[in-house]
This record gives C-alpha cells, structure tokens and sequence, in this order.
C-alpha cells in the first residue's frame, strides 16, 4: 500500500505544474540568489552554482568567494564579491559582517561548497546560520560542517540540505535519529523513514539513492527517477532548488519536488 505522504514524479511530468505557469516572466520578479563558497584552492561549486542558478531562471544572482581567490575570479564570475579569508585560504570569522550585509539583499542564500576543511570557516558557518533568519540551502562540504553538530542546521526553519546519501547517514546519526538509514533499505523503507525525520525536525532533505532523487519536507516524500542518473548532481540540484524555492516560499515541498524537473523559465 503506497504511503500518502509519498507522491512519485516522473521526467518531463511535474507533479506540481500549476508552478510552472505561475513563475515569473520577468527577471526583475524572479527573486535574488546569494552565492557562499570557495577557498584558495577550488571555486568550482560556487561558479558551477551561479551559473545552474541562472539556467533555473533565478532574477539575479551574487557570489561571495574569499579574498585569497580574488587574482583567479576576478574576471570569469560577473557578480562577485569577496570577504575576508584566513591564513589557509578559507573564510575567516571577519567575513561574517559582509555575508550578512549581502544576505539582507537576497531573498535565499546557496551555501555551495568547497569551503575546505577549516575550523575557523565553522564558527563563520554556524554564526551566519545563527544570525540571518531567511532561506539558506547547503550542499556538499557546507553540509560536511554539520554532520556532528547538527543543531545549527537540523533545528533551524527555513533550512534545506542537499547532500549525498553517505551525508544522510552521518547527519541522522548525530541527530540521534532511531532509524539508520542504510545502503540496503528497501525504497519504501527509506521513503518511510525521511518522513518520519522531516516531522522531527524542521530541515529540509534533498538526496539521492540509486537512480532517484528523494524530496522530503515536513513529513512528505517526493520521488523522482533520473534518466540518465548524473553522477555529479549536488551543486546542480541546490542551485535549481534553491531559485524554485526561493520564487515559491509558501510551497517549499512543492518548489524543491517542481525544481527536479524544469530547466529555466517557461
């Protein structure tokens, strides 16, 4: 018997189409994304994130890297600015006053990875999360940040985490969560269990098993089969997530479910 807290999507067949004839025609209503990501040595998710943000149809679109990618970005990204980094490359806690200034223009913000792994970009990570109260999608080494500490994140509205499944295992455990979510379990098993972790708590789930894309919002599930299944699909996912959700703030589980499916404006 099919859970009615699961719904299935299939390619080009949005479940929620009634989204796609009321986005905005114009660039000007079609909401700001804020960009967060990079260290000394990579801005590929940043840069990939700005540019599947303006394919989803985002209004307009910012990214803050450090100051230490400054000689590299300068010319490749056209609406970027940078804040301050630490001796290794990474943000430092001096970035927190120009994520937040930057964060009162957007209407959602990407945490897109490739943050590297620093102690003092954790503290800036978890006190911007602490501070700014709007829309913030996270997704590959963001979420990496929260796997342990879960708080800032797992009991924080407004929260979306898109992350691999092995980041789904790491991240239920240190909620505590009873139910572990394992490579084996069976599809309903797993569809059972993102429901019962999405009415625990307040954080949205964006993940990937196998060859399906699973939505999980306030204890409803959305599937939706890849054909062909990407292997690299995370900063891809969360930019088109996010710029959905963003433009649909009142349908959160409707947004992330339609995102999966539509390419750009109609």
């Amino acid at each position: 018997m099919t859970p009615e807290y699961w719904q299935r999507q299939a390619q080009g067949k949005p479940l929620f189409p009634d989204l796609l004839w009321s986005r905005p025609e114009n660039r000007t209503y079609a909401g700001k994304l804020l960009v967060i990501g990079g260290n000394a040595h990579g801005m590929a998710a940043p840069a990939e994130a700005f540019a599947e943000a303006e394919k989803a149809g985002v209004g307009s679109c910012r990214v803050i890297l450090p100051q230490s990618l400054k000689r590299l970005a300068g010319g490749v990204l056209p609406a970027v600015e940078f804040a301050m980094h630490n001796p290794s490359g990474g943000f430092s806690q001096m970035a927190l006053g120009e994520m937040l200034q930057q964060a009162q223009w957007a209407d959602g913000i990407l945490l897109a990875g490739d943050f590297g792994r620093n102690s003092e970009t954790a503290i800036l990570l978890e006190k911007f999360l602490e501070k700014f109260q709007g829309q913030v999608t996270l997704t590959k080494d963001a979420v990496d940040y929260f796997t342990t500490t879960v708080q800032p994140v797992g009991e924080r509205p407004q929260t979306t985490l898109v992350l691999s499944f092995s980041q789904l295992q790491k991240f239920a455990t240190g909620s505590k969560f009873t139910t572990a979510f394992t490579f084996d379990m069976d599809f309903l098993r797993l569809i059972e269990a993102l429901h019962d972790f999405t009415q625990q708590h307040p954080v949205n789930i964006v993940t990937k098993h196998l060859d399906t894309i699973f939505v999980a919002v306030d204890g409803q599930v959305s599937t939706t089969k890849l054909n062909p299944d990407p292997e690299i699909w995370r900063v891809r996912t969360a930019a088109h997530t996010a710029t959905w959700w963003l433009q649909n703030p009142s349908q959160t589980f409707e947004a992330l479910t339609t995102a999966l499916v539509q390419d750009g404006p109609h």
